[in-house]
């Protein structure tokens, strides 16, 4: 009774029902039967499955498939029963449903197939199998067809010998499938797949029933077939085709070659550029298993590849190169031998119009060139020129292609100083998508640097550059590495750099500077007492990479860097006066970063304030020198810069003692005066010089609110001092430090905003002060700041600053603040004279009325004695930009 109870749902139409009660029926078997509960199970079903109703010979079958996953060891022994019905079922001439239902219970059962007489018995099952597959298809029920080439799968895998002589049946319906356009990719894609499974595992069955050239006959010509750009690429013919192909050629070589050849010469010829895309695709992927044949026949081959590489078609031409770089992979050294034609057009390839063509051609020269000798050599420089450009200009795809392996000993000297200035550009890179672009590129300088060797300088400039970049991702973890490359650094820093000046005695001039009066910008005509310079450009870029190398080494491993700290100052000390401004530049950042490590070393120790100054001092020297006497304004700036930083870094009572010094230094450049502000000798200034004077004084201006910070009101005093009469457009551009200055320097900037001449500066001053007053209200001495402030105000020139000013005053206002409430009558002046103003914008004015109505709610009555004191059209310009309430 359960039996028929629980068989009931599963004669419904409705699927979901039909499932679930298979599932429940195989649950509780999976406890009842092998207890010996439920021992009419199995009669009924075979009872079902032969009863006239198809619904019940197709629940049977629905139940056997089920059955299979909880006991299909229990029908063990009832299998040959089980196979005769199964067989039965397939060959069901009235029902397709039963049909259906029993290929799927055929793929529950393969696995319990394993005896001689069982295997013998289901081989009987593949034709019935393929019939109902076919008319599955025909009908249009894919999803039911491919059972079968699941089954199939199963069958080429089993170790038992299932296929047999049927091996050629399921060959050929496979190949009609694959080759019906009709059906959905991921079917034919199937069919594709038997034959690649039956060339990988049963290769002796397709040789032993002749069934390669057919095979061939198809799948070839599947490679000229357009892939729908809807499908997925993996599920296209074309690439299965190819895949299955290059499986067959790997495991039947000699079979495989002489057909595909045939293919690949008719279909070169044809008209069709698919087809001819085609002939040279198959060549390609038949290169790695029957290479040793397509050695003794590169000649044909080749005549094949070279002129589908000149094909008017993107497509041909893209196969052609992808094609040459798997002959040039797989057909060493035979391949080699042909460069006097094949590298030419591989050349000529790189220029092609087509990305795509260029990435797979870059490809092949790679392949190509890697096991070439000394051939290469009378191809080397006019290759070496579409890399490089290509470095420079193609998409970032291309750019990963061509950093390659493409040396050839000494003869690749002249291109590595090319090379390696391109990579430094691509290792620097972090964004994402550029990850793999930077790691090639430091790929390609480790190769440069084995081909090389430690004796090139522009490679150990760069393997300077490098490590400072890795010891920037490391920090302290890069302490390890400190042992083996700092002596490198040390090196590099200590090289005699060639350079030859010699000094005409006969004129001496004591004010050549000790920063040495030659730099990358001077000239010798220029300079009489400079007779003879040679410098090697080259060690200058070394000196300076290392240099910098040091100071980041130090400033990002800290304690770590103590064994290091006394020979690295003593060379940063010599370098800070080098000749040339490269060197220095270096040395003034590289001063800052190892005092900052000296910092960390000493603290705590119990001479550690004593030497800690010691060096403190000697950097400060150093940069005050620097800001006064060096020729290099780019030197100077940085030297201001690192002031700046270290007064912030370690506070003013530390760097008290060179405050004079420092103030004096400050109003030297101010006044430019400094060595570096002195005029050419040709009175000419570019606009290089211009932007280095932008660089300069934004430095200084850096200078001011590090002072100011450190000081407080004890800076009014320098202040004064710095505050000299400057030409305009010079204070323009610095007054934007003074917000900064005055929040640090409090009430005392007060006396400074209303005593400014130009009205544009002193614009510029207002906004600065607003901005602060916005942004930090509670740090500016109001009551003190407000009057001053009002004062100098409306604004007369730089009306760019009026938001900021006038939305300043306007809070205030609105949020009562007690300070600006006592100011009203300067206030109602005030906002007359912006609401008569014809430059004001409507919003500036809108913020005024608002802020006149506040003063109106609140004192009333109270306004009347100071509006009548305003000029008639003053009074009702404010009345009309008053929000009427």
């Amino acid at each position: 009774m359960l039996v028929k109870a629980i068989s009931l749902p599963l004669c419904t139409d409705c699927s979901p029902v039909r499932r679930a009660s298979a599932n429940v029926v195989s649950i509780i078997a999976k406890y009842a039967v092998p207890a010996g509960e439920w021992p009419d199970l199995l009669p009924f079903l075979f009872q079902c499955s032969q009863s006239p109703q198809e619904d019940h010979r197709e629940v049977a079958l629905i139940l056997f498939s089920s059955l299979t996953e909880t006991i299909g060891n229990s029908f063990q022994p009832h299998f040959a029963d089980l196979q005769s019905l199964l067989l039965k079922c397939l060959q069901d001439e009235t029902s397709n449903r039963v049909r259906v239902a029993a290929l799927k219970a055929v793929g529950s059962f393969l696995e319990f197939t394993h005896d001689g007489a069982d295997v013998v018995k289901f081989r009987e099952f593949i034709p019935s199998i393929l019939n109902v597959s076919r008319q599955c298809l025909a009908s249009g029920e894919e999803d039911v067809a491919v059972i079968a080439f699941e089954i199939f799968d199963e069958l080429i895998e089993s170790p038992a010998p299932l296929l047999g002589d049927s091996v050629k049946a399921i060959v050929q319906f496979s190949l009609e499938v694959c080759s019906s356009q009709n059906l959905e990719s991921s079917t034919r894609h199937q069919a594709i797949q038997i034959i690649s499974w039956l060339a990988k595992y049963k290769s002796s069955s397709l040789k032993k029933h002749k069934l390669v050239i057919p095979i061939l006959q198809v799948l070839c010509p599947l490679l000229a077939e357009a892939s729908d750009g809807d499908n997925d690429d993996d599920l296209s013919p074309d690439r299965a085709a190819a895949e299955v192909i290059d499986t067959m050629a790997l495991n039947l070589s000699k079979h495989v070659f002489p057909p595909v050849l045939e293919f690949a010469s008719l279909s070169s010829q044809s008209v069709n550029p698919k087809f001819r895309e085609a002939a040279v695709t198959a060549l390609g992927v038949i290169s790695e298993g029957c290479l040793e044949l397509m050695k003794d026949k590169l000649e044909p081959v080749l005549h094949i590849a070279l002129g589908a590489l000149r094909d008017p078609e993107q497509m041909v031409r893209g196969a052609a190169s992808f094609a040459l770089g798997q002959f040039a992979e797989h057909l060493q050294p035979e391949i080699v031998s042909h460069y006097e034609s094949v590298l030419p057009c591989i050349l000529n390839a790189l220029e092609d119009a087509s990305d795509e063509v260029k990435e797979k051609s870059y490809y092949a020269l790679a392949a190509f060139c890697e096991d070439m000798g000394e051939e290469i050599l009378p191809f080397l420089d006019p290759l070496m020129g579409k890399l490089l450009a290509a470095l420079q200009n193609s998409p970032r795809n291309l750019q990963e292609t061509c950093m390659l392996h493409l040396l050839a000993e000494q003869e690749f000297i002249p291109y590595a100083e090319r090379v390696l200035e391109l990579m430094k550009m691509f290792m620097v890179l972090t964004d994402d998508e550029d990850l793999r672009s930077r790691a090639r590129a430091t790929e390609l300088v480790g190769i440069v640097a084995m081909d090389l060797g430690w004796s090139f300088s522009e490679l150990r400039e760069y393997t300077h550059g490098f490590f400072s970049n890795v010891a920037e991702i490391l920090d302290d973890g890069f302490a390890q590495y400190l042992p083996l490359v700092v002596p490198l650094a040390y090196s590099s820093c200590n090289l005699d750099d060639g350079s030859a000046v010699d000094i005409d005695d006969s004129d001496e001039d004591e004010n050549i500077s000790s920063f040495g009066g030659v730099s990358s910008d001077d000239e010798a005509h220029d300079e009489p007492k400079v007779r003879n310079i040679s410098i090697r450009t080259g060690v200058l870029d070394e000196k300076a990479a290392a240099t910098q190398a040091l100071g980041l080494f130090a400033l990002h491993t800290k304690s770590n860097f103590a064994p290091y700290l006394e020979e690295s100052l003593k060379i940063l000390v010599r370098h800070s006066s080098y000749f040339h401004e490269d060197v220095r530049l270096q040395a003034t950042i590289a001063l800052k970063n190892i005092l900052t490590a000296a910092q960390a070393v000493f603290q705590g120790q119990n001479e550690g304030p004593t030497r800690a100054r010691e060096f403190l001092d000697t950097v400060m020297n150093i940069y005050i020198k620097t800001m006064t006497e060096d020729d290099d304004k780019e030197v100077v700036a940085q030297a201001c810069m690192s002031i700046a930083d270290i007064i912030k870094d370690i506070g003013y009572i530390a760097v008290e003692p060179y405050m004079s010094q420092l103030v004096e230094a400050t109003l030297v450049l101010l006044r430019e005066e400094a060595v570096c502000q002195q005029a050419e000798s040709d009175g000419e200034i570019d606009d290089d010089d211009t932007e280095h004077d932008e660089v300069l004084m934004d430095a200084v201006s850096d200078l001011l609110p590090a002072f100011a910070n450190s000081m407080g009101i004890h800076f009014a005093p320098i202040f004064e001092k710095l505050k000299l009469s400057r030409p305009p457009q010079d204070r323009t551009m610095v007054v934007a430090c003074l917000a900064e200055v005055a929040q640090h320097m409090g009430a005392p900037i007060a006396g400074y905003i209303d005593s400014e001449p130009d009205a544009a500066a002193r614009d510029n001053a207002a906004g600065a002060v607003a901005r602060m007053i916005l942004v930090h209200p509670e740090s500016v001495p109001l009551n003190q700041v407000l009057p001053v402030f009002l004062k100098v105000l409306p604004l007369k020139e730089d009306h760019e600053e009026s938001m900021a000013v006038y939305s300043c005053v306007c809070n205030l206002v609105l949020s009562s603040n007690p300070q600006i409430m006592s100011l009203v009558p300067e206030l109602v002046n005030l906002f007359a004279q912006v609401a008569v103003s014809p430059v004001e914008t409507s919003e500036v004015k809108a913020y005024i009325g608002r802020a006149f109505s506040h003063l109106i709610a609140i004192y009333g009555n109270q306004m009347q004695p100071i509006l009548s004191n305003l000029p008639p059209t003053h009074a009702n310009a404010l009345a009309a930009i008053a929000p009427k309430s």
